[in-house]
């Protein structure tokens, strides 16, 4: 077993902030988060983009980028529409949501893009 470690964050260091599971992974790269919408894909969840200014990442409210992708299978097109939001809002966090329909729920959730504090 690894050891637990402990992740400094404070709310003045906008730069030591975890925002979903994967904030306490190492950065992923294209083809890591390639993958991971790919297990989104596979599971038959639907995608959602959604974004936030840094300042509000911690409300429960983020803005829909859009509608959630009910039924979209192609990998590019949900890329391409992360970085669609992510260009239409540099400076904001940008996140994928992978919604489970039978569990009605998230079955996923990772800020794919940090903004700017």
């Amino acid at each position: 077993m690894s050891e637990v470690r402990e992740f400094k964050s404070s709310l003045s260091d906008a730069n030591s902030r975890k925002f979903e599971t994967f904030s306490y992974l190492p950065e992923m790269d294209a083809e890591r988060t390639r993958r991971q919408v790919e297990y989104i894909v596979s599971h038959g969840w639907n995608p959602a983009v959604e974004h936030t200014e840094p300042e509000n990442a911690r409300s429960s409210y983020w803005y829909m980028w859009k509608l959630p992708m009910f039924g979209q299978t192609d990998v590019d097109t949900i890329l391409r529409e992360v970085q669609n939001c992510h260009n239409a809002y540099p400076g904001n966090h940008v996140r994928l949501i992978g919604y489970d329909n039978y569990a009605q729920s998230q079955g996923t959730s990772m800020v794919i893009y940090r903004g700017t504090a």
